[in-house]
């Protein structure tokens, strides 16, 4: 069968790889770690999780969890080893970053028609099929030539990664495990504050030195934003938000401990399969690394917290998606070409892996010559599709699942009022359609 060039054994070409692996296709899978690494990368193992290691809910009434039910239907391989690398994380799939990794490198290595080069890809060759998954970090080479081969300009915004310390350096004295409103398994470590140690925690944050940004513009996507960003918009700014204490209670208080709330929370999430690393939810950060340590030491339980991974801030690039792909994420100038995960313009990991089967599958198809997928947007990811090649954008920014881009309901406006009817309603319509699709 014919050859097929995948840039990129991140999240979303590593899904691309195997699903075409499957089908029979010779694959040249061309990654440049670890002989050039991106500064955020710490291994030279595909799909590797930099930021989070939480993929979202695995609940289907919630936008992140419908799509990843999508992609399962679909025949994703990346969502399955998911499941099997799943750590304790409440109604969320979490992984453990190696383990999961090393079972993509396992699969990848298992098939003998995918040829694995690690090596800097430059020039596009659009005489071959190629998917290009190079993610956020793509190389300024690859970059040069996507503007040149396009004719557009490319966009920069900065990522930020949370700080990790290791559970056995936790003051569980003060800290302690809970979910929130008892909702699902205790898997989160809550640090409660006071309004005293969350103004002391506050005037930290304002003060700490930042790292410099280097070349570019600071252009923060709302989804994963600095934490000392958040802060800068007001003192009560992470109290609404990663630091939200509402439905957090710590049971050891002897009172009617549902009435008691504490003034502001830090969570941290499980990281690794053995229980040893936990990540601080919300707090991707760029403060100088002895900024960090002096601000995580100040969160009351983490005095004496081991801190295994400070936060850094990286450039992330994305292509002008409206302009240069169609529906199917095939480029409209060269029909060889399509592109798939965060370089389109999808943020998140379960984006990533789900646009990376999309595009192998109308890889497939176009190379076959059959009718290519095209999703409508009553679908998480048709819907996800659709946003980021829609052509009316006035300023084209990423995007993650979420019900605002998803199809209207055709159903009594008053029951649309509760929540749970509605996104009842719009998930089983959503796997109806991708059920129908598969079957058809």
């Amino acid at each position: 069968m014919e050859k097929i060039r995948i840039i990129g054994a991140g999240l979303a070409g590593s899904e691309a790889a195997i699903y075409l692996a499957k089908k029979g296709y010779e694959i040249d899978l061309i990654e440049m770690r670890p002989k050039y690494q991106t500064g955020a990368h710490k291994t030279a193992l595909p799909a590797e999780f930099v930021c989070s290691n939480s993929l979202g809910s695995i609940d289907i009434l919630s936008a992140s969890g419908l799509l990843k039910k999508e992609a399962e239907l679909l025949g994703s391989t990346l969502f399955k080893l998911a499941h099997k690398c799943a750590v304790p994380s409440g109604n969320s799939l979490s992984i453990d970053r190696f383990g999961f990794s090393k079972e993509v490198q396992n699969i990848i290595e298992s098939y003998k028609n995918i040829n694995l080069i690690k090596e800097k890809y430059e020039k596009i060759d659009t005489t071959i099929p190629t998917i290009i998954a190079t993610g956020p970090l793509t190389s300024n080479e690859l970059c040069k030539e996507i503007k040149e081969k396009f004719a557009e300009e490319d966009f920069h915004f900065f990522d930020a990664v949370a700080p990790i310390v290791e559970k056995n350096s936790i003051n569980f004295e003060k800290a302690f495990f809970a979910s929130r409103w008892d909702k699902g398994e205790a898997d989160f470590i809550n640090c409660p504050m006071s309004k005293e140690e969350y103004e002391n925690f506050y005037d930290i944050l304002i003060n700490s030195k930042r790292a410099p940004l280097k070349n570019f513009e600071a252009n923060y996507f709302e989804g994963c934003m600095p934490i000392e960003v958040m802060a800068s918009r007001g003192k009560d700014t992470l109290r609404f938000g990663p630091m939200k204490p509402v439905g957090i209670f710590d049971k050891r208080i002897k009172t009617d401990f549902k009435k008691h709330q504490f003034y502001a929370v830090v969570q941290l999430r499980q990281d690794d399969k053995m229980a040893n690393l936990y990540n601080l939810v919300g707090f991707q950060t760029n403060l100088v690394w002895g900024e960090q340590k002096k601000l995580i030491h100040s969160i009351p339980g983490l005095e004496n917290a081991n801190i295994v991974r400070y936060g850094v801030m990286h450039a992330n690039t994305f292509i002008n998606s409206p302009k240069i792909l169609n529906k199917r994420l095939q480029t409209k100038k060269y029909k060889n070409i399509f592109f798939a995960g965060q370089l389109t313009g999808v943020e998140g990991y379960s984006e990533s892996i789900s646009t990376g089967l999309f595009a192998a599958i109308n890889m497939d198809k176009y190379l076959k010559k059959e009718n290519m997928i095209n999703l409508s947007n009553n679908t998480m990811l048709g819907a996800l599709v659709d946003y980021i090649t829609y052509e009316n954008h006035k300023k084209f920014q990423p995007i993650n699942s979420n019900w605002g881009i998803i199809g209207e309901l055709d159903d009594d406006p008053k029951k649309l009022k509760d929540k749970i009817y509605k996104n009842t309603k719009r998930s089983n319509r959503a796997i109806e359609e991708i059920k129908k699709y598969i079957e058809e």
